[in-house]
């Protein structure tokens, strides 16, 4: 596989720019839940001498990054509730500003986990379903009452121009065909539908001063993309680019402490003790590092 094309551009030239810190012990399941602590665990990191695209190379089958995303469990991200339920209220802010009149419509989030934004979007009036490989998660979703299908957006089989809106929240970087998943959704977005995909920004300044230390690289994370690359991609599938967002995420502070532990050897769980006693663990904050964007685009009306 280390002669695997780029995504974007089909070159196979390209560049180091941070080598594996994988050890012989291979995959961990843990590393493939959305709370993981495995920052700075990864393959080689490669950019693209043509287009600039930074990958991994080399990946995991596709066969086996589905079982690792099938089998996960992330009682964690449950705990984080919260925090992710402000994050979706002001995200989905902008997909409706851009729809129009015809927001709240019909809405599929892919990568949907246990359906926090669905639930968000359903309160703000959608019509919400949901595609999400983790059965652990994909049953849960569906304990809310909510259309959640366990698998891959291909296999979920969805007609053809049938969504008003599709969203991707950090999903984009874990794709092993990144292309082949917008091209569907292209085919299950109607005429003038949006599309919004929140990814992290390897061009951003924070990721370009901590190089290797930029705790996004990770071994579950493949796509590295920046709005250049990521709308490039977009419009090269006839897709029209409205509006690039750097978004951060709000957090609660409890949570926000627990994911230091990688960076301040054995501080973290005395902080979170800490802003317990204080009664301060439960309170959100927004948290913008400007390392994550969205990218919001449309499918035109006429090819």
């Amino acid at each position: 596989m280390d002669d695997q094309p780029c995504t974007l551009c089909g070159s196979t030239e390209a560049d180091e720019l941070y080598p594996s810190t994988l050890d012989a012990s291979g995959p961990r399941l843990e590393d493939f839940r959305c709370t993981s602590l495995g920052y700075g665990r990864h393959p080689s990191i490669v950019r693209c001498r043509s287009c600039g695209l930074v990958y991994a190379l080399p990946r995991m089958s596709p066969s086996q990054i589905q079982e690792a995303y099938q089998a996960a469990e992330d009682p964690d991200y449950v705990a984080e509730r919260e925090g992710r339920v402000l994050t979706f209220h002001r995200n989905l802010a902008p997909v409706e500003r851009w729809l129009g009149p015809r927001a709240p419509g019909r809405l599929l989030d892919v990568g949907c986990h246990v359906g926090v934004l669905l639930e968000v979007a359903r309160e703000r009036g959608w019509e919400v379903w949901g595609v999400e490989p983790s059965r652990w998660a994909a049953e849960r979703a569906q304990a809310k009452g909510l259309r959640v299908f366990c698998g891959t957006l291909r296999e979920a089989g969805f007609p053809d121009a049938w969504f008003d809106a599709v969203t991707l929240w950090d999903v984009v970087e874990h794709l092993t065909d990144p292309q082949g998943e917008l091209e569907g959704v292209w085919r299950i977005l109607k005429p003038e539908g949006i599309v919004a995909i929140h990814t992290m920004d390897i061009e951003s300044p924070l990721a370009r001063l901590l190089g290797p230390r930029w705790p996004w690289l990770m071994e579950m994370h493949l796509f590295y993309f920046s709005p250049r690359t990521l709308g490039r991609l977009i419009q090269e599938l006839g897709f029209e680019v409205l509006e690039i967002l750097h978004q951060g995420r709000y957090l609660r502070l409890g949570y926000l402490f627990s994911r230091l532990e990688p960076f301040v050897d054995g501080l973290s769980p005395a902080l979170v003790q800490l802003v317990k006693a204080l009664g301060l663990a439960p309170r959100p904050i927004s948290v913008h590092l400007g390392d994550l964007f969205t990218l919001i685009a449309r499918k035109p009306s006429r090819p």
